[in-house]
């Protein structure tokens, strides 16, 4: 089955210390689980998973000051 079937989208997640972070899946709840596989357990902590927005690729520089 090709990719392009199954659309991803990216999202700004906000941070306990003010930032965001960006991740990529299907859905919200997608790409927190992909972001669990490349972080620890305390960095996972520090993401509000209820709190984000999701932006286009386009759109990716105007957010690149807000990452952390």
């Amino acid at each position: 089955m090709s990719s392009f079937s199954n659309p991803h989208y990216m999202y700004l997640f906000d941070l306990k210390n003010g930032k965001k972070k960006l991740a990529y899946g299907k859905s919200p709840e997608d790409a927190l689980e992909i972001l669990g596989f490349r972080l620890n357990k305390q960095e996972m902590d520090e993401i509000i998973g209820e709190q984000f927005i999701k932006i286009s690729q386009r759109k990716m520089q105007e957010y690149i000051h807000l990452l952390g």
